[in-house]
């Protein structure tokens, strides 16, 4: 009898990002925001601590850094990244975005891409980091103190309605009603626009961010949508939030 072969199990990736309304800004303020965030990030991890310019290779890429941050190079980034109709004028209230990596392959590649200076409300703005997917990089990323640091490092300078970093299966399984203003995650950021986060059960944390917003880390070890018991720890808390009209209504405009 031939043994049936057992299903394949992938590893489980993770991402972070942070989101908010409509805010009117120049190619200058977003470069200005995302100089400070990448200063901020670099702290977080050395696989975080350098960026470069998007190219046809990883290797004419390294010819291009973008660490330290460098205004003017940035500003022209969003300038190209403007949206506009084929062969017509910039649609500025669309915002500007653009996309770049760290320059690794493999199990260090990491990726950014940056959507600012939306203000029509068709383009949400967003920061959005996946994060590696194996590897030594991987297994220092994604542990609740660096992570919790990377949310933190989006938090400061984007100043956004919520953000949140979490698996791409627990999103997968879990999924917000599209009327929701955020999603929860291993770690999720609420903006105080959004209102006030209620007592939630151990072992989760709640922290503070300045006078921004508020910090919820769901568990101190790697949540994962394969361990029931993080689930039912999530479903409890998102329902928490829910009567707390966390998930009622639209992000407002920043």
């Amino acid at each position: 009898m031939t043994a049936t072969p057992e299903p394949t199990t992938y590893p489980e990736t993770y991402y972070a990002g942070a989101y908010w309304g409509p805010r009117k800004e120049t190619p200058e303020e977003c470069a200005l925001r995302t100089a400070d965030f990448l200063n901020l990030l670099a702290s977080c991890d050395p696989i975080l601590a350098h960026w470069y310019k998007p190219a046809r290779s990883r290797k004419d890429a390294r010819k291009h850094p973008l660490m330290p941050p460098d205004l003017p190079t940035l500003t022209e980034m969003f300038r190209r990244g403007v949206n506009r109709e084929r062969g017509g004028p910039a649609i500025e209230r669309l915002g500007y975005s653009f996309w770049f990596g760290n320059g690794e392959a493999g199990a260090d590649s990491a990726d950014l891409r940056i959507t600012c200076g939306d203000y029509s409300g068709a383009n949400p703005n967003s920061c959005v980091m996946p994060l590696p997917k194996e590897g030594p990089g991987m297994e220092r990323i994604l542990t609740a103190p660096v992570l919790a640091n990377v949310v933190r490092s989006m938090v400061r300078p984007w100043d956004p309605d919520w953000a949140f970093a979490t698996s791409d299966s627990y999103e997968d399984t879990a999924r917000e009603p599209d009327f929701a203003p955020f999603s929860l995650g291993w770690i999720t950021y609420v903006s105080n626009r959004l209102g006030r986060v209620p007592p939630l059960p151990a072992p989760v944390r709640v922290e503070s961010v300045e006078d921004k917003g508020t910090l919820i880390l769901l568990t101190p070890e790697r949540f994962t949508a394969r361990n029931p018991e993080h689930m039912a720890l999530a479903e409890r808390v998102r329902e928490l939030l829910d009567r707390a009209e966390l998930f009622v209504g639209a992000p407002p405009s920043s």
